[in-house]
C-alpha cells in the first residue's frame, strides 16, 4: 500500500484521507483539498466557460513540504470536481516544489507561470496545458529568468502576477529590497519564454509604521496581484477617473505570514503611483495569498487562503490543513476602496430557511432566541444602530452552560456604533471563548466600518472552523476550533438596535462522495 510520510511517522493514503474526513472541523462548503495540505489559490481562472482552481498542495500530509500544483474544476463556483495533479516536482529548476503561480491564455494555448524552487532559490518557469487543462508540460527553457535583478539585495523572490499589453507580455515578480521594503519587479516578453529586466514597479518602506500593526507593508510582498478595479484594462486610459488600478499583496517578514493590503492608485507605463493603502480582510493572515480573476461575464473574483489556527501536531493528527475561501465577487466602493461580496451562486446551497420578524432589541444582556443553529450556516441581517449601540451575534455556542447560564464557547460578532453618531463603528470578532483549547489562535480581530446612518447589511458563513463575515462589503475572515459541538446562535444588544431583517440558512455539503489524494 502506498504511504504517505510526515516528521511523525508513515500514514498510508487511505488513512489520511479517512482522518480528514471524520475531522468534525473540518468545512463541508468550502473547497479542501481531498486530504493533506493547501495553501495559495493558483492559476485561478474561467476558460471556455469552465472555472479552473489551481492551489499549493501537499498530498504526503498535512505539512508544507514538496508543493504540488492540486487543480479542480467547477462550471458554477460552487460544487468542484478533483483533476489530476497539474505540476509536480522533477529534475531541474523545481525540483524541491512548483510554487505559486497563474494561468493566461497565450493565443489560445494554455500557460502557467509558476515559481519553480531548487534549495533556496525560486525561480519563474513556465508549462503549457492541453486544450482542457487536464495535462501540462514543462518548457525546456525553464527557468525563463535566470536570476533576481543583479545587484539588488532581496529578502525572497517568488510568486507571479502577469498580463498582456498590447502585443507584450508583462510580469510582476514578488520580491523585497533588503533595508528598504516590499516591492514587485516588474519584466517584460515577446513571448512568454525570454523576459527583458523593466525595474521594480513600486518599492514599499518597511521602516514605516509598527511591525505588529494589521498595515504594516512588510519587508517582502508576496502572491502580488495587479489589475484594473472597474472599466478598462491594464495601461489604458480608464474611461472615467473613478476606476482605479489596485495593487494587492501579502505583506510577509523573515518567513512570517502577516496580512493581505492594497494599493490603490493608477498604474502607467513602468510604476505604480498609489493613493491609498488598505487593509483587504481584517482576518489578517487568515486570508492570506488572495488571487483574483476577472470571469466571462466581467466580474473580478477573488480566493484566499485561509490558514490554520491550530499546532502543526494537531494538523497532522487530523490529516489535513488549509481551506479555500468562497469565491468574492470585487466592486468598488464610494470611497474608492474595495467592496467584497461572496459570489451569489453560492446561494444554491440554502437549505431549511429561518426568518425572524423585524423588531426593536433594547439592551438587556439577555439574549434573543433566534430559532437557528448548526455548524454549517448562512446568515443574512440588516440592522440599524443607534450612537453608541452594540449589536452581538453568537455562534457555535454550546448547550454545556455554566453557573453563568453562558455558553462554555461561543464565537461573537460584534458590531459597535461610536457615540458620536457619525455613520463610522466597528466590525469585531471576538474568538475568546471560541474553544476550550487553549492551543489554538484566539487573537482579536478587528476594523473599521462605515455605517451611514447606522444601518449595516451583515453576511455570516460559518462552515465548522472556518467563518467569513462581510458587513457592508467590509470582510474578516477567520478559523475557530470549537470542542463542544456547539451550535446555537443568539442576537444581544447593548443600547437600542433595530433588527430590519434577519434570514438564516443551513448549507448543504459540496462532496458527495469519496475522494483521492490524486484524481
Amino acid at each position: 500500500m502506498t504511504e504517505s510520510t510526515h516528521p511523525l511517522g508513515t500514514v498510508p493514503q487511505d488513512e489520511l484521507i479517512a482522518r480528514a474526513d471524520a475531522d468534525p472541523l473540518r468545512p463541508r462548503f468550502h473547497f479542501v483539498s481531498p486530504a493533506g495540505w493547501l495553501n495559495d489559490p493558483n492559476g485561478v481562472s474561467q476558460w471556455k466557460g469552465t472555472y479552473h482552481l489551481f492551489y499549493q498542495y501537499n498530498p504526503e500530509g498535512a505539512f508544507h513540504h514538496r508543493i504540488q500544483w492540486g487543480h479542480a474544476t467547477s462550471t458554477d463556483l460552487v460544487h468542484w470536481t478533483d483533476q489530476p495533479v497539474a505540476l509536480e516536482p522533477s529534475a531541474g529548476p523545481d525540483a524541491d516544489g512548483c510554487w505559486s503561480g497563474v494561468l493566461v491564455n497565450d493565443g489560445g494555448t494554455p500557460t502557467l507561470v509558476y515559481s519553480g524552487r531548487l534549495g533556496e532559490q525560486e525561480l519563474p518557469c513556465v508549462a503549457v496545458g492541453s486544450a482542457d487543462l487536464l495535462s501540462w508540460s514543462k518548457i525546456p527553457q525553464n527557468p525563463v529568468i535566470a536570476a533576481p535583478p543583479a545587484g539588488v539585495d532581496i529578502t525572497a523572490y517568488r510568486d507571479h502576477c502577469v498580463w498582456r499589453e498590447g502585443s507584450i507580455w508583462r510580469q510582476l515578480v514578488g520580491s523585497g529590497i533588503r533595508g528598504r521594503g516590499g516591492t514587485a519587479f516588474l519584466y517584460e516578453s515577446e513571448d512568454l519564454r525570454s523576459w527583458e529586466y523593466v525595474g521594480p514597479l513600486f518599492i514599499g518602506d518597511a521602516s514605516q509604521g509598527d511591525p505588529a500593526d494589521s498595515d504594516w507593508t512588510g519587508t517582502m510582498w508576496e502572491c502580488v496581484d495587479l489589475f484594473r478595479a472597474r472599466e478598462g484594462s491594464l495601461g489604458t486610459v480608464p474611461p472615467s477617473g473613478d476606476a482605479p488600478d489596485v495593487l494587492v499583496f501579502s505583506a510577509w517578514d523573515n518567513g512570517d505570514t502577516r496580512h493581505p493590503l492594497y494599493w490603490t492608485g493608477r498604474y502607467s507605463e513602468n510604476s505604480f503611483e498609489p493613493t491609498g493603502l488598505h487593509r483587504l480582510d481584517y482576518g489578517g493572515r487568515f486570508f492570506y495569498a488572495p488571487q483574483s480573476f476577472q470571469d466571462e461575464s466581467g466580474r473580478r473574483i477573488m480566493f484566499g487562503w485561509l490558514q490554520e489556527g491550530r499546532s502543526d501536531a494537531a494538523m497532522i493528527e487530523a490529516g489535513w490543513s488549509g481551506v479555500m475561501s468562497l469565491p468574492r465577487v470585487t466592486t468598488v466602493a464610494d470611497d474608492g476602496t474595495l467592496g467584497f461580496a461572496p459570489v451569489p451562486e453560492i446561494e444554491k446551497l440554502r437549505r431549511d430557511h429561518v426568518g425572524l420578524p423585524g423588531q426593536e432589541l433594547v439592551g438587556t444582556g439577555a439574549p434573543v432566541a433566534t430559532g437557528v443553529s448548526g455548524s454549517q450556516l448562512d446568515l443574512e441581517l440588516d440592522v440599524q444602530l443607534e450612537p453608541g449601540a452594540v449589536l452581538r451575534l453568537g455562534l457555535l455556542g454550546s448547550a454545556d452552560c455554566g453557573v453563568s447560564g453562558k455558553s462554555k464557547e461561543e464565537t461573537v460578532i460584534e458590531l459597535c456604533r461610536t457615540t458620536e453618531g457619525d455613520g463610522q463603528g466597528t466590525l469585531r470578532l471576538d474568538r475568546t471563548q471560541s474553544s476550550l483549547d487553549p492551543t489554538v489562535d484566539v487573537d482579536d480581530k478587528s476594523g473599521p466600518l462605515p455605517m451611514p446612518d447606522g444601518r449595516v447589511h451583515l453576511r455570516v458563513l460559518v462552515d465548522r472552523s472556518a467563518v467569513e463575515i462581510f458587513a457592508n462589503g467590509k470582510p474578516l475572515t477567520a478559523r475557530v476550533y470549537p470542542t463542544l459541538a456547539g451550535e446555537h446562535v443568539s442576537l444581544t444588544a447593548e443600547g437600542t438596535v433595530r433588527l430590519l431583517s434577519f434570514d438564516a440558512w443551513t448549507m448543504a455539503e459540496i462532496f458527495g462522495g469519496a475522494r483521492a489524494l490524486f484524481p
